[in-house]
């Protein structure tokens, strides 16, 4: 356990910054999840710049990697895109 003041405080703002990352990282995931299950291309063309907005946020933030980002915006739009002309 830590004894200096400075490092009990810096184990707090850790956890509080895990927890926000956790958060964003979760909700973004569910919103691919559930942009994925849909069916109608009106609900695509709504939530797919939302969505994208989120991983580029969670790249900034450096909760995922730049190439995560980019690899996931592509599967996206390659899904929508199919979805699209089926």
């Amino acid at each position: 356990m830590a004894n200096h003041s400075a490092t009990k405080k810096d184990i707090r703002q850790a956890t509080k910054r895990r927890d926000r990352n956790r958060y964003y990282g979760k909700t973004t995931r569910n919103a691919i999840r559930e942009l994925k299950i849909g069916d109608d291309q009106k609900v695509y063309n709504e939530k797919l710049p939302n969505i994208i907005s989120q991983i580029d946020k969670l790249a900034k933030r450096g909760i995922i990697h730049k190439n995560k980002a980019a690899n996931l915006k592509s599967k996206l739009a390659k899904h929508v895109a199919a979805k699209a002309t089926a």
